[in-house]
């Protein structure tokens, strides 16, 4: 990546789990001048504050819902990561509109902010439960991701793009933490489906995919990285394995607005998305408002191609699923 030594970078939602993964890759560099916190968590950013002690970070209360707080602290900004957003799926099927605001018009305001300010570029933080959403939170990420290619259409200089990703292992709120715990307690493990899949990610992963995106992005790309993926059994028994845990799994069943498998990139997106190795690039849809292209014209190939999914990636065996869990610092620090 490019060197930034002068620059300002804004990460919106700054202390959650990916804002606490780019800080601790970004502060033992010399990258960026400095790094403003944006959410509305006063005792996170305080905690934030106190752990890391840095004097680039300078951290701003507000939120992706008011147009006012967001446009206060993009004054200056060069760079912008937007990863505030409603992630649990229950929540968000309680309360939709919540999620509307948050996850789709709050990123509207983020954009809109960002070409006012001359921001350089933004990338936008999406998953992989976008794709053919079935529940309330895909949806409106779904609709984030829209919101981003329509503004990237007529942003002026700012280039805006995107990332899509998977299961981030460990982030809060997700499987693991959850396992350890019933582990720690001698718990049964619970599993909904022991025949589930899920890509599994490392929070160093997902930095490194916006990374990638931040330095390769046209207007409108979004950003997939291959992934492997495990069924949850198979997570369940490597922990059992890494604990040395007598604890016994329990299927309770398929929850409301869950998935047997997860898409990275439906089939349209893939018989049209670059390789690039470890990752795919998905070209912004930049057809206009001419309806031929939309009624009269198709891809004839798109039946052919199948969508990239959590059954078809690579599917990690319990070995392979300690080593990659060992690479979370959590886990090492539990069992040493």
């Amino acid at each position: 990546m490019k060197k930034l030594e002068n620059d300002v970078l804004l990460i919106t939602g700054g202390t959650g789990s990916f804002g606490n993964a780019v800080l601790n890759k970004f502060l033992k560099t010399n990258y960026f001048k400095e790094i403003r916190i944006f959410s509305r968590d006063e005792k996170k950013q305080d905690d934030m504050r106190n752990k890391l002690k840095s004097d680039k970070l300078k951290f701003h209360i507000g939120d992706v819902r008011d147009f006012d707080s967001v446009e206060k602290a993009m004054r200056g900004v060069d760079y912008v990561f937007h990863a505030a957003a409603l992630k649990q799926v229950p929540s968000c099927e309680f309360f939709p509109i919540e999620a509307v605001k948050t996850n789709v018009i709050g990123t509207e305001n983020v954009l809109e902010s960002a070409i006012r300010n001359n921001v350089k570029s933004v990338v936008v933080l999406s998953t992989d439960k976008a794709v053919y959403p079935i529940n309330a939170m895909g949806i409106s990420k779904a609709m984030m991701e829209k919101v981003l290619v329509a503004k990237s259409r007529n942003a002026g200089e700012t280039i805006i793009s995107g990332t899509r990703y998977g299961n981030v292992m460990a982030s809060r709120g997700s499987v693991i933490p959850l396992f350890v715990n019933q582990i720690k307690e001698k718990k049964d493990l619970t599993l909904t489906d022991p025949n589930m899949t899920r890509f599994m990610m490392s929070l160093d992963d997902a930095v490194d995919l916006v990374l990638f995106a931040f330095s390769n992005a046209n207007p409108g790309d979004i950003f997939v990285q291959k992934s492997p993926a495990a069924t949850v059994e198979v997570l369940a028994k490597a922990l059992l394995d890494l604990y040395k845990s007598n604890s016994k799994l329990k299927t309770i069943g398929t929850r409301h607005g869950e998935k047997l498998y997860e898409s990275l990139l439906t089939r349209e997106e893939k018989i049209k998305a670059e390789d690039m190795g470890d990752y795919y690039r998905i070209p912004a849809d930049n057809r206009d408002l001419n309806y031929a292209n939309y009624y009269s014209k198709g891809e004839i190939d798109v039946n052919k191609v199948d969508d990239y999914h959590s059954h078809n990636t690579e599917r990690l065996d319990i070995e392979k699923m300690k080593k990659l869990l060992l690479k979370l610092e959590f886990i090492t620090n539990d069992i040493s």
